[in-house]
């Protein structure tokens, strides 16, 4: 048995893997697992994963333990071997999808990577975390804004309002005007997640593939998956866990 660990900036997400046949999936908030079942012991992290109740006892016994981290933040986790957080999610999607050449696109809470993936390795990448206006964080945002849920904003990719602040903070001034000119929720949903896409297209055109694979958590977004297949021309192909795709690659890369 294998263990993965993505301690993401939102979510940590863990994964259980016997060979390549996945045995279990969980995720928690970042910051509550950390007050919970974290502490530091010099400059290592300390995870309390037995009284987490994610694993067993047996299968903590008997695991390897991969882990990476959100960003370019590096983690010391005691008795755990720490890989990139790119690599880690090449792995997983290759695992996931079975596919060799692909760009991998990754959307996470805040921040976006996008990888080229040739012959099953990684080729190249480029990461913004930078800026959170083109990431999960930013849909949050914008749909407070609107008072609809995450689901209801993800449901909506048709007449899209043309929304042309770069920053997230600027966008939602930019936002606000659009409800005062009376535009219908639902297109403005839409042009909220017109508006992610138009932000990783720069980052997608550097690494052209025919097949585009999306994962994170705002892979779960179906306007957006809609909108990205529309404006890129490309077969987008969302794994079946795309929010613990880091995770499944660290038990993948055990």
């Amino acid at each position: 048995m294998n263990i993965g660990i993505d301690l993401g900036s939102r979510k940590a997400k863990f994964a259980l893997l016997d060979g390549e046949r996945i045995v279990r999936l969980a995720d928690h908030d970042t910051v509550t697992f950390y007050k919970r079942y974290g502490r530091l012991d010099g400059d290592e992290l300390v995870l309390d994963l037995a009284a987490s109740g994610i694993f067993t006892p047996a299968e903590l016994a008997g695991a390897t333990v991969v882990v990476t981290g959100y960003g370019r933040n590096t983690l010391a986790l005691r008795g755990a071997r720490i890989v990139s957080e790119i690599r880690a999610h090449v792995a997983g999607a290759l695992l996931q999808t079975g596919l060799r050449e692909f760009t991998l696109l990754d959307m996470g809470g805040q921040d976006t990577k996008v990888a080229l993936v040739r012959g099953g390795k990684l080729a190249d990448f480029v990461m913004n975390d930078k800026c959170a206006a083109s990431s999960g964080r930013y849909l949050e945002n914008m749909a407070a804004i609107l008072e609809v849920s995450l689901d209801e904003l993800s449901s909506h990719w048709e007449e899209p309002v043309k929304l042309d602040a770069t920053c997230g903070i600027f966008g939602e001034s930019e936002l606000i005007g659009q409800i005062l000119r009376g535009h219908s929720v639902e297109r403005l949903c839409a042009g909220v997640n017109q508006t992610l896409v138009k932000r990783v297209m720069p980052m997608l055109k550097r690494f052209p593939s025919e097949t585009v694979v999306l994962t994170g958590g705002v892979a779960r977004n179906g306007g957006l998956v809609e909108l990205l297949r529309s404006e890129t021309g490309l077969e987008v192909c969302v794994p079946p866990h795309p929010q613990h795709n880091g995770a499944i690659g660290c038990a993948a890369m055990a």
